[in-house]
Order: C-alpha cells, then sequence, then structure tokens
C-alpha cells in the first residue's frame, strides 16, 4: 500500500493518511501537511473547510459541501501533497512542563510499575519525568492527550480489571503510552502520580491546557508542592511554565 492516500470520510469529510505506524516520522508529515493546509486557507486558496482534525497518522479534514465539493477539494489536497512535509513540520513548537506528585495514594501503581520494571520506585520517577513527551493527537476525553516518548523499561500491561472512577488530574501508564486523565472517568492504566493542573477547564479562557504538536514534561514535586500549587490554583496564582523549543 502506498502513501500518502486519501479516503472518504462521510458526506463532508476527507482523510489524508500518510502511514500506519505510530513514530514521529509519520506524524511529522501529518503535523506538516496540516500547515499547509492552514496556509493556503491563510491564503485563500482553500475555501470550504471547516476543521482540520490530526491524529497519529492521518489529518482528517472536514468541509462544507455546499461551498466545496468532493472531487474539487481532493483534487486541490492532492495537488499539495508533494510538499516537502518534513520540513513543514519543524520549526518552534510549545514545551509545558506539568507538576507531578508521584506515589503514595496519588499514584498507587507506582510499586507495581517499579516491580514490573525491576527498578526502584525513585527510578521509575527519575525515567517517567526525564525526557520530553510529543503530543501525537487529542482524543478519547476533552484534554486527552497522546503521548509519544515512554521510557520502553517502563512499558506494562493495562491492568486486567480498568477502575470505575480515576480522578481528574492522575498520571498513568498503559502500554508503550503515558498520559493524564483529565476528567473523572473509567480507566485502566497503572496510575503513578497525579497533577493538581486540569488539562481541561471549560470556563477557562483556553479551555485546553495544550494541543497537538505540543511537549509536555513531568516535573516531579512534593506532596506539600503539591497542595500549594492546587491552593494558588483555586485563586488564580498558579501557571505552567511554558517555553519554546526548536524541532
Amino acid at each position: 500500500m502506498s502513501y500518502p492516500r486519501i479516503l472518504l470520510n462521510g458526506d463532508s469529510a476527507l482523510s489524508v493518511e500518510f502511514g500506519n505506524e505510530i513514530s514521529v516520522e509519520v506524524n511529522n508529515k501529518v503535523s506538516g501537511f496540516q500547515k499547509v493546509i492552514e496556509e493556503e486557507m491563510k491564503a485563500g486558496h482553500l475555501k470550504g473547510i471547516i476543521e482540520t482534525i490530526p491524529a497519529f497518522c492521518s489529518i482528517m479534514i472536514c468541509y462544507d459541501p455546499e461551498v466545496v465539493w468532493y472531487e474539487e477539494l481532493e483534487e486541490q489536497i492532492r495537488s499539495l501533497l508533494d510538499r516537502d512535509l518534513t520540513a513543514q513540520a519543524g520549526g518552534i513548537r510549545r514545551l509545558i512542563e506539568v507538576p507531578v506528585c508521584y506515589g503514595g495514594e496519588l499514584g498507587p501503581d507506582l510499586k507495581n510499575v517499579a516491580e514490573h520494571a525491576g527498578i526502584t520506585e525513585e527510578e521509575v520517577i527519575k525515567l517517567h519525568s526525564g525526557r520530553d513527551y510529543l503530543i501525537y493527537m487529542m482524543g478519547f476525553l476533552p484534554g486527552f492527550a497522546y503521548l509519544g516518548g515512554l521510557d520502553p523499561r517502563l512499558e506494562i500491561p493495562r491492568l486486567p480489571v480498568p477502575r470505575p472512577r480515576i480522578p481528574s488530574g492522575s498520571v498513568g501508564i498503559g502500554g508503550k503510552q503515558t498520559g493524564i486523565y483529565p476528567l473523572d472517568s473509567p480507566g485502566g492504566w497503572n496510575l503513578i502520580g497525579k497533577t493538581p493542573v486540569r488539562p481541561f477547564r471549560l470556563r477557562r479562557k483556553s479551555p485546553l491546557l495544550y494541543q497537538t504538536g505540543d511537549y509536555i514534561r513531568f516535573v516531579p514535586v512534593s506532596r506539600g508542592e503539591y497542595e500549594q500549587i492546587k491552593r494558588d490554583l483555586s485563586i488564580g496564582l498558579y501557571k505552567c511554565k511554558t517555553s519554546e523549543v526548536e524541532v
């Protein structure tokens, strides 16, 4: 099967697939093509597009069929696929630092993850917080980020029986992925800590704390620091540290 390929999605959307594997290389093509589309829209060369939704290996393009026909849009999209998408994906990305209190009642499965990896709990924390994670896509719940970059030593199967309720802010590991539960919800990941920060707050000016293409860095904090951040958040005195990185 050759990529990229264009697929019909219902009566008002199409998808462009760039591969069938979860990798930075494939996802860079997705990010690069989204930039190309945005630039073409700003220049007035593409009309009728309502929204673009990037995923691991593809991007969905939603359009208004009263403004542009599928055949016309497909032809326009196909003509853009010869761009250097990897180069388009480069540049400046946001890096958001998220405080996490590991272990204890906030991370009840930290011990299990350590035993499964054959290392200490302190080493799990060091490995988990020692790298920056690319947000490949958003989904499942509002504000849930699918992150890439987990150290292979921390990979662990999901729980055999999912918990009926995981508190919002919980940080977990499931299989080859790690992430933050943005809302109270059921879930089967191993919980290793919790952040007082809420990735999704409807009343916030920008409801989502981060978006596809950003990077997340987990920063270990003590239980006392965790509680202080919670208090500061409640009165609007805390904001995650954000910087820029070049990729």
